[in-house]
């Protein structure tokens, strides 16, 4: 196959392929409101419609919720899954939209040419990408190069209810050598990445309850003990000095960043400062010691996300309450365990509690930290690929936050994913006046065909 003559063709048809992501960004798909269940359902045909005119075998698969997509063509290398999601977030609010949100349109900046609508980055901008390299691909060679299932989603918008129990249902179907993730982003506006390892996460509820109501400070201060006192307490000895989480055996299993990726991530020129000035800060407060990168991608964490006790309405009012609480999330990394993290920092907690104090927990999620095997080949290849595309070269990063379905891939279907996007950190994803850059689609699109290529060549 002619690499070259696929580049050529996608270059060519760019407004062919515009029209096509247009027509699909119409269609209002808010997973969240029941109101657009049919919207969903148009965009899910849509795509069926599309795939099949490319010569995929696609269907429309009903769930206990939004349908989901998949089509599948056979080709001679490699099993590779992509996937992408269809639905999108709501538009509120509304008056802060400089056009109507599912009335797309290239709009001028001071960067450059933008795609401009509800969904434009997340995620039907990006999943386009996809398609429109299959297309080209498809319409010089007559094939693909490698076999392709395409499994598109129409709720990870409204938290993927149905995602887990489709694949488990339907996984002899989906399970692939490889997949090939699209909802990610750009490193920064000239340098590709493909993100290897995510943060898994961890969420408890604490709530210490001390006397049956809230007293009275000046008849019983000193004498009883206050639940605020208590978790202030706790909360405060949740790091030592050094930033360091201090419940025993937080750290075991987590591995030091090998001397390769360091390498790289250093070679990104990530700007401390710069990053946290955007907020109003300057100093990093994570482990003593380490990269900023490192604290945000390779490193486990813990914190207070909220804090409840008292009274804490307008004026003051002198009481000691009855209890007192505290949300912490941990993020992890690979090699933790969050259920056995969650005893850990539990019994850690109970044995802090004095006299008269009682705590209980309420558990918000537990999902483990994935981590890519980029010894495998098409990891470098696809990272080559990227930066033939860019100005600058793609590295491997990793991702601070979560991305669930990457694990569900690795744990219910053994194999894992090549996550690379290319979205803008300004890309006001979730927020009026969303948009994608036009060079994020165009070169998105190339560089799917050069790995896909590559695959094939494999």
């Amino acid at each position: 196959m002619s690499l070259d003559a696929v580049l050529t063709r996608i270059d060519a048809d760019l407004e062919p392929a515009l029209a096509r992501l247009f027509a699909l960004l119409r269609i209002p798909s808010i997973s969240t409101d029941p109101a657009h269940a049919g919207d969903v359902r148009a965009a899910a045909d849509w795509l069926r419609d599309d795939l099949a005119s490319m010569g995929f075998a696609a269907a429309v698969h009903d769930t206990p919720g939004h349908p989901m997509v998949v089509g599948q063509m056979d080709g001679p290398g490699p099993h590779v899954l992509f996937y992408g999601h269809y639905d999108v977030q709501p538009v509120d609010p509304l008056s802060l939209w400089d056009r109507a949100p599912f009335d797309p349109a290239l709009d001028e900046t001071p960067k450059g040419r933008v795609i401009r609508a509800r969904g434009a980055a997340d995620d039907k901008g990006q999943l386009m990408t996809f398609l429109e390299a299959c297309r080209a691909i498809i319409a010089e060679t007559g094939r693909l190069p490698c076999k392709v299932t395409v499994f598109l989603e129409g709720e990870e918008e409204s938290g993927s209810p149905s995602l887990v129990p489709y694949l488990k249902e339907h996984a002899d179907m989906l399970r692939a050598d490889l997949a090939l993730i699209c909802d990610t982003g750009l490193f920064s506006d000239d340098v590709p990445a493909i993100t290897t390892q995510l943060r898994g996460m961890l969420g408890e509820e604490i709530v210490i309850t001390g006397p049956r109501i809230d007293l009275h400070s000046g008849m019983y201060g000193g004498i009883a003990m206050n639940p605020i006192r208590v978790l202030s307490r706790i909360l405060a000895g949740l790091h030592d000095d050094q930033g360091r989480v201090q419940v025993p055996g937080f750290y075991d299993g987590v591995e030091e960043l090998s001397p390769e990726l360091a390498a790289q991530w250093a070679g990104l020129g990530f700007d401390d400062a710069a990053f946290l000035g955007e907020v109003g800060l300057s100093h990093p407060a994570g482990e003593a010691g380490r990269t900023g990168l490192e604290m945000i991608w390779s490193r486990p964490t813990a914190e207070v996300n909220g804090i409840t006790g008292g009274y804490t309405g307008a004026g003051f009012k002198t009481v000691l309450p009855a209890q007192a609480s505290a949300k912490v999330s941990f993020r992890l990394v690979a090699g933790q365990d969050p259920l056995k993290l969650r005893a850990a920092f539990r019994d850690w907690v109970r044995a802090q509690m004095p006299p008269d104090c009682s705590v209980t927990f309420h558990a918000h999620g537990a999902s483990p930290a994935s981590q890519m095997d980029i010894g495998h080949p098409a990891f470098e290849m696809a990272r080559r690929a990227l930066s033939q595309e860019w100005p600058g070269e793609a590295a491997f990063i990793g991702g601070g936050g979560s991305i669930p379905v990457a694990g569900y891939f690795k744990e219910i279907l053994g194999m894992d994913s090549i996550l690379a996007g290319f979205g803008k950190d300004d890309d006001a994803i979730h927020s009026p006046n969303e948009k994608y850059d036009l060079t994020s689609f165009h070169r998105g699109t190339r560089a799917w065909a050069r790995i896909l290529t590559g695959l094939g060549a494999s």
